[in-house]
This record gives C-alpha cells, sequence and structure tokens, in this order.
C-alpha cells in the first residue's frame, strides 16, 4: 500500500493510498480518515460508498465529516467508485463504465475482466484496510450517495451480520425498475435473479432485513421521481417491518451542498449504535 497524501485534520489524520488490487486488477485509489486516539485503541468504521462520476475525492474533499468523526470517534473510509486506467473499458457516457462501478462483480464481457466492486468493497478492501488501521472489525457501518446509497443498502441487506448500521443520501433504491438499472443489464446481463440481488427493494421483498434504515432525499434533486422514487423503499420496509426513517429535506438538491448539510447528522446516528 502506497501513502499517497496524508494532512493533519481536527486532530487526525487523512490519508489517501493507493495499492494493486486483486479483484480489479488495476490500482485503486481511497481515503482513509483516522481521528486522534489513545495508543493500541481500536475504533469503529464507517464506510462510505459514492455516486455516479465520483472518486473517493469527492466526499473526501466536500463531505465536511471529518469532525463529526473526530467528535465521535470514528474511522471514515471511501472507496473508488469504479476500476480505472488505459485497459479498463468504458462508456462514452456518464452513468455506465468508469465511475459507474454501480458496486457489483460484472459477469459480461469486457466487463468482467475489471469491473469487480462488490468483492472488492466486501473483501479486498476490508481486509486491506483491517491490516494498516486501527480499526474495530465488530463495529463497521456502511452509508452512501446516490449510486453508492445503492451499494451501501445492498451490501448491509446481504450481510446484516457485518454492519450495526446503514443509511444513504438519495439512493437508488430499486435499479431494476428504473433507467439508472441500464447498468445492471450491461455488467450482469439478462439474469434478473443476479440483478435482484443488487437491488435493495428486490432483497427485501426476497427476505433480506435490517433494524433500521436512514434516508435523507431532497425534494428538489432532479433525479427523484424517474432514478430515485424513495416511495418503493418506503412501501418494501412497510410490509416487511423494517424501520425506515425517511426525510425529505425541502429544497435540498442532489449535490454535496446537501450531502455535507446532513453529514455530521447520519455520523452521529451511526455513533449511537457502533458505541453501543
Amino acid at each position: 500500500m502506497e501513502t499517497v497524501s496524508t494532512a493533519k485534520a481536527h486532530g487526525g489524520t487523512q490519508g489517501v493510498y493507493r495499492h494493486a488490487s486483486t479483484a480489479t486488477g488495476t490500482d485503486m485509489t481511497f481515503s482513509v480518515y483516522v481521528p486522534d486516539h489513545a495508543p493500541g485503541a481500536i475504533l469503529p468504521v464507517v464506510w462510505y460508498l459514492s455516486g455516479l462520476t465520483c472518486t473517493h475525492a469527492n466526499v473526501t474533499d466536500k463531505g465536511e465529516f471529518r469532525r463529526a468523526c473526530a467528535e465521535h470517534g470514528l474511522i471514515f473510509v471511501a472507496p473508488d467508485t469504479s476500476p480505472r486506467g488505459d485497459d479498463v473499458p468504458d462508456r462514452d457516457t456518464w452513468d455506465l463504465g468508469k465511475g459507474a462501478g454501480f458496486y457489483v462483480d460484472a459477469t459480461e464481457a469486457p466487463w468482467s475482466r475489471h469491473y469487480r466492486m462488490w468483492s472488492y468493497v466486501t473483501e479486498e478492501l476490508p481486509a486491506l484496510v483491517a491490516a494498516h488501521f486501527p480499526v474495530d472489525g465488530a463495529r463497521q457501518s456502511i452509508m452512501g450517495h446516490s449510486m453508492g446509497g445503492h451499494g451501501a443498502l445492498t451490501v448491509a441487506l446481504r450481510h446484516p451480520e457485518r454492519f450495526r448500521a446503514v443509511s444513504a443520501f438519495a439512493p437508488i433504491v430499486a435499479p431494476t425498475q428504473v433507467p439508472w438499472g441500464a447498468a445492471l443489464d450491461l455488467y450482469l446481463g439478462a439474469d434478473r435473479a443476479a440483478q435482484r440481488r443488487h437491488d435493495a427493494v428486490a432483497l427485501i421483498e426476497d427476505g433480506a432485513r435490517v433494524p433500521e434504515l436512514l434516508i435523507d432525499q431532497g425534494d428538489a434533486d432532479s433525479f427523484l421521481a424517474e432514478q430515485l422514487r424513495p416511495a418503493l423503499l418506503a412501501q418494501a420496509c412497510a410490509a416487511a417491518g423494517i424501520d425506515l426513517t425517511l426525510r425529505m429535506q425541502p429544497g435540498y438538491d442532489h449535490s454535496y451542498h446537501f450531502i455535507s448539510t446532513f453529514m455530521a447528522d447520519h455520523l452521529g446516528w451511526h455513533a449511537a449504535r457502533l458505541h453501543a
């Protein structure tokens, strides 16, 4: 693992790191914030999955999470959203290909060689972070934005034993029912069962459970009606008995202005469950 940069922030260390990924077959870059802590202490960790067109840098630069992480003693990890490199397949559109890995292990050519983001964020990167940072593996939570909200929800629903809490900002809750779900066709082909395993609403309908969810959604989000459709998640949670807190935030859009406004609130919510 190569250290790209480090900087002191709110008493802790904000780092950016690079490593050669076995899962993706490429170099991958990610960021980790570690708050100040007593020698030998191990800390709870929050995983943050980013949205379409993003890298680790968007939340690292604009997410305004460090003060809350320092206050609550939380490590904050932000992976990239897809493999990078000249040899990595891409599409000439912002919502497919690089920057749009959708946190799946692709099975279709030519994507299957590098687009293995599910394995990367659920297996390889957690093992790497555990080996190099003072994380408490028994106290983990996950959150994300948009495509990353989709990733956070599906990862938590499929690994409920691993995560104490899950939340999201403006998540894609049902990709098989919206236009952005074309990515699942691209990466997974026509295998509908495989696609349902990467759809939060479908997972809940098929029996996956978490105790509770926190979702913030701006009501001025231009993607709300066509792509995000949080009412589908609300219906699925109501039918399954999952405690969903869905907060429609008046006037907020899909940007990091929205995310940064409610980031500290989400991290406080995670901390209450991670420190319980």
